[in-house]
């Protein structure tokens, strides 16, 4: 996950086709603003002082059936002005005819929030800001650095891997007609390792015209929420969300670079998050796209990737997540990373969203090392945190400085995070009318029990996707 993530970056060797990043160092996200103003994170009784959210800025669902006047009269009692009227095709699919407003007013979020109390008003809450918390013959498969993918009964073997290799093995590496989101910044859809792993979207040709009716125009490869617009890779800044595809399904057996979870794979881009972040408005947007696709066009898409975290409790991403429930969609998200004290807070005690709602769909992703203990990052919660899975040293895909393909070694639970939503995507691909239910179950109850997760996660076990 990568607020205050710590990732590693090791191995740069630059070539005429793809570079390795031979670094140490730690990448961090300036989340001093998100626009031109300041965030946010005034202090509140019962509220996380940490949380970040845009400043001036409020998410408010009013009750349906509220008059119009009712309306105007409690946004023009916070001096407030209409910024967006958020109404997805997934919120219409699900009866929703109010929608959530984002309004921007010139009092304080908290106070502006606490004005809006009233039996016209379902929530008002703030924006949120979010961070990024069969044998292969790829080099770094082949080498052993891909441990994370590895399994202990083929050579090369790490018994705290995920054992995927075990699941080629039997001729199980994954389905092109399986499909995933990845709700994080961009992917690089020309790497080496993706390139015709990412969704070319076959119901919306590039013509300036929404031909499917989702409400995007042009979204060939998924959107960018962002900066509202189509271009899904914007550069070296995608790194994360390049690194999380390719950890789920870097194409395999090709003899480049590494190989994912699956080694077919299609990966649907729902960007929000950029350079500084995003924002809970933009996190509902990429959820109910996703949810919307799947819905619209009957794919055969188990799950999203979530890899990020930071804000506080927000009903209207939660009501999100529970759509895409509805939709039979798993939502894996990554536990948290607690920070610099080498231990990772609990999340029963303090909870990290999204991976702390307690929405019937999620699965809340710890970070294991190659040595089998719990990464010192990594949060975990005996009745919150799920699953353990790998995190440390993960080497998967990102766009080199001058945008040729890279490979690089990170750490955190936003890399643990994308090996589980490979395991449902390598569930799916052979179990396709598995629920939601069915594929976190079989998740969950095939966890191999870790000393070091005893008492740490709800199964105590870590990540095993060898029968799969």
């Amino acid at each position: 996950m990568f607020n205050n993530e710590t990732i590693l970056r090791r191995f740069v060797l630059a070539s005429t086709s793809f570079a390795i990043l031979f670094a140490s160092c730690s990448k961090k996200i300036d989340t001093s603003s998100v626009t031109a103003d300041a965030v946010s994170s005034e202090a509140v009784s019962n509220e996380n002082k940490d949380q970040k959210y845009m400043p001036n800025e409020l998410l408010v669902k009013f009750k349906e059936g509220t008059s119009q006047a009712s309306k105007n009269k409690l946004i023009n009692g916070i001096s407030a002005t209409v910024a967006e009227k958020i109404l997805t095709k997934t919120m219409q699919r699900f009866n929703d005819k109010e929608g959530v407003l984002l309004l921007h007013t010139p009092l304080a979020v908290l106070e502006a929030r606490n004005k809006m109390k009233s039996l016209e008003v379902e929530y008002a809450e703030p924006n949120y800001i979010y961070q990024h918390d069969a044998v292969s013959n790829d080099t770094y498969y082949a080498g052993g650095l891909s441990w994370g993918v590895l399994g202990n009964g083929l050579s090369p073997a790490n018994q705290y891997g995920s054992q995927a290799n075990e699941a080629w093995a039997n001729n199980h590496t994954g389905s092109a007609t399986v499909h995933v989101g990845v709700i994080d910044e961009g992917a690089m859809y020309t790497h080496t390792d993706l390139a015709g792993q990412i969704w070319t979207n076959p119901y919306d040709r590039a013509d300036g015209i929404d031909n499917d009716g989702n409400g995007y125009i042009d979204d060939i490869h998924g959107w960018d929420f962002d900066r509202n617009d189509n271009t899904t890779f914007d550069g070296s800044e995608d790194d994360h969300g390049t690194h999380v595809s390719g950890t789920i399904g870097a194409k395999g057996g090709n003899g480049v670079g590494v190989v994912g979870v699956n080694w077919n794979i299609t990966i649907i881009t729902a960007k929000f998050l950029g350079r500084r972040g995003g924002t809970t408005a933009n996190a509902i947007k990429a959820v109910d796209y996703i949810t919307d696709l799947k819905t619209r066009h009957g794919l055969l898409l188990p799950a999203t990737n979530n890899s990020w975290g930071g804000g506080g409790f927000s009903q209207a991403l939660k009501s999100a997540i529970d759509r895409a429930n509805t939709a039979n969609i798993l939502f894996v998200a990554a536990a948290g990373n607690g920070g610099n004290d080498g231990v990772g807070d609990n999340n029963d005690a303090t909870p990290n969203y999204p991976a702390s709602y307690t929405s019937a769909n999620i699965i809340s992703v710890a970070s294991i090392t190659s040595t089998g203990g719990k990464s010192s990052f990594s949060n975990y919660g005996a009745t919150t945190v799920d699953i353990g899975a790998p995190g440390s040293s993960i080497i998967s895909t990102v766009p080199a400085k001058n945008l040729g393909s890279a490979y690089a070694s990170y750490s955190g639970t936003s890399m643990a995070t994308p090996h589980v939503t490979g395991g449902a995507a390598l569930y799916a691909a052979s179990n396709p009318t598995a629920s939601a239910a069915a594929i976190k179950l079989a998740i969950l109850n095939s966890a191999v029990p870790t000393s070091s997760l005893s008492g740490k996660c709800v199964t105590g076990g870590r990540l095993n996707v060898g029968g799969f």
